[in-house]
């Protein structure tokens, strides 16, 4: 049940009372009520002029039948451009309810769009590390168009159905009782049919959309790790995968299209009995020409609404599957935020003290173990050990990525959970051994798109800070040069240099580098050491390193072992003790 439980918070899947979804769906409809009681008004009177044009139909047949009794031709043309007018007014009339709709549904998922991103964007890179990447896609791009279309025509659309139902029952039993209550049978049969029809098609979409989602996830997951796919010849198992899951899509699809053309022409017959038994009885009942053209215009008007009100449910349960995944996304509480009487600091002098600092991502799994350390302003410090002794976790620790289960953390003497993290984040400079670019521009990786606050003289004379300008003046259009997703068109080395460059224009205070210098040719390497150099007069430095002979010159190396430090020192000093520091190095002097 935990697990479950654990299951439902990180991924924002849980189960929610209609109520409270409607609830929820009428805050953000409020909004634009104005314009929703508008088009109801307008839906009404279209449904009214839409009930007219049997009458007027009716009165029209009548006196052409009697129209050798003496009914003028005049009387004839007023009813013809009577009908004729009411069409031109009802499709008015629509034309300005839909545009309504239109405005004010486009509106509101805008506004959810908008929340449900900056609501991913607030949670803790724990809490996305657990959640599918296909899955939020789906939630933000799927899911809000299903709202969408709940908006724009689902709700009215069920409204009109509604009054259209009830206005041409009134009619009906206004021109002749006895036929509309044998009608009522009819409209009883296709009520049942439509209820059942409706609970088998909901438990499909429900089996649909998550199997949509499953298949987003496995898509994005696999084209983003094409390259391994290919590299160990894995196409044809995942080509059966994807046949697969691909399959099990259709055959969901198919199920629906089978039920829709099961009910649809069960409809169709039933309207078209419906006709047969107007036509038997109006000879019955003595009624007129008129009347019989009336009911037959009413039938229509009876029957389509009600196989319309089905295909409306069922959108209406599809957009309520889809606030649910939405709204219970959004009730998901990040992890990490500001405590009410956060700090803002504008400016670190870049003291770090770690201060019995323990941590697990799992339980009591734990990664750091009564880890303490000081970082004096303006030193470098490197972590090294093997790889799952802490390394990274301590800089993700220092970023508040994630939050230590017991001890505290000190950047200029103030525990970092009292300072606002926006405030912390942008002190921070953060260079990775994945470098991530976005496809865009050179420049707009560096100035993360905020090309207007940097001239392009400022970010050439940060990239030549870094060595950047090694290879971007090399080509034909410099800053201006493509970079595609993912920065595939640069070496690993060219995009950690403009990673540099990025970090370098922000102007932090405190710089990270987590295996920075990993996986780069010996030439980069060279640009990237001068780089390093210059980087220290920045501020304090923190550097996660493997190979020793770049970190020789730190003022202070702390070794980690199973999450706990056992050594710290200068290099010299770490190679006198000839302890677990000076195996490594041996280790990595004998490779070279």
């Amino acid at each position: 049940m935990a697990m479950d439980d654990t299951r439902d918070r990180l991924y924002g899947d849980k189960k929610l009372s209609l109520w409270v979804i409607a609830k929820r769906t009428f805050a953000y409809l409020k909004g634009e009520m104005v314009y929703f009681i508008a088009a109801i008004l307008l839906l009404a009177l279209s449904v009214g002029a839409n009930m007219l044009l049997p009458i007027v139909l009716k009165e029209f047949t009548n006196d052409l039948n009697l129209k050798v009794s003496g009914v003028s031709f005049e009387t004839l043309l007023i009813l013809g451009l009577s009908y004729l007018g009411l069409t031109v007014i009802n499709q008015f009339l629509l034309y300005c309810e839909s545009m309504l709709l239109q405005k004010a549904g486009q509106k509101i998922i805008y506004r959810l769009r908008n929340d449900v991103f900056e609501h991913v964007e607030e949670m803790s890179l724990n809490q996305l590390n657990m959640m599918p990447v296909g899955s939020l896609v789906t939630r933000v791009a799927f899911y809000t168009a299903n709202m969408s279309d709940l908006f724009t025509n689902t709700l009215v659309s069920i409204l009109r159905n509604i009054l259209t139902i009830a206005g041409v029952t009134v009619v009906m039993f206004i021109l002749s009782p006895l036929l509309s209550l044998i009608m009522m049978i009819f409209l009883a049969i296709v009520f049942v049919a439509s209820f059942f029809f409706s609970r088998y098609v909901k438990e499909i979409f429900r089996q649909e959309r998550q199997k949509q989602s499953e298949f987003n996830t496995f898509l994005n997951e696999n084209l983003s790790g094409m390259k391994i796919v290919q590299l160990f010849v894995q196409e044809n198992r995942k080509k059966k995968e994807f046949d697969a899951k691909n399959q099990e899509l259709r055959k969901l699809r198919m199920k629906v299209v089978t039920a829709f053309a099961f009910y649809r022409p069960f409809v169709s017959f039933l309207y078209y009995a419906a006709i047969a038994v107007t036509f038997f009885f109006a000879l019955q009942f003595e009624l007129s020409a008129g009347d019989v053209v009336a009911f037959y215009l009413l039938l229509s008007n009876f029957f389509s609404p009600i196989e319309a009100l089905a295909d409306s449910l069922n959108n209406l349960q599809r957009a309520q599957a889809s606030s649910e995944k939405l709204y219970s996304l959004l009730d998901v509480k990040p992890d990490i935020v500001d405590l009410p009487e956060a700090k803002q600091i504008d400016k670190f002098e870049g003291e770090i003290e770690f201060r019995n600092v323990w941590f697990a991502y799992k339980n009591e799994e734990w990664i750091l173990k009564d880890v303490s350390f000081t970082v004096k302003p303006g030193e470098t410090v490197a972590f090294v050990g093997a790889t799952g002794a802490g390394k990274t976790t301590i800089l993700s620790l220092i970023s508040r990525n994630y939050v230590p289960q017991k001890g505290d953390i000190f950047i200029d003497g103030v525990n970092i959970k009292e300072i606002q993290i926006k405030s912390l984040r942008k002190a921070l400079g953060q260079m990775l051994q994945d470098v991530f670019l976005f496809s865009g521009t050179i420049k707009d990786n560096i100035t993360l798109y905020d090309s207007e606050t940097y001239t392009d003289e400022e970010v050439m004379e940060v990239c030549r800070y870094v060595n950047a300008d090694s290879f971007i003046d090399t080509l034909d259009d410099g800053l201006n040069s493509k970079v595609i997703e993912k920065g595939e068109n640069f070496s690993s080395g060219q995009r950690q240099l403009l990673s540099f460059a990025r970090t370098v224009l922000a102007k932090p205070q405190i710089l990270i580098l987590d295996e920075a210098t990993a996986n780069i040719d010996t030439e980069t390497e060279v640009l990237i050491q001068d780089s390093l150099k210059k980087m220290r007069n920045i501020g304090t430095m923190l550097v996660v390193a493997h190979r020793l002979s770049t970190i020789q010159h730190a003022n202070n190396i702390i070794v980690l072992q199973q999450g706990r430090i056992i050594e710290q020192g200068t290099h010299q000093q770490l190679l006198h003790q000839k302890g677990y520091y000076y195996k490594l190095y041996q280790v990595q002097f004998e490779q070279l």
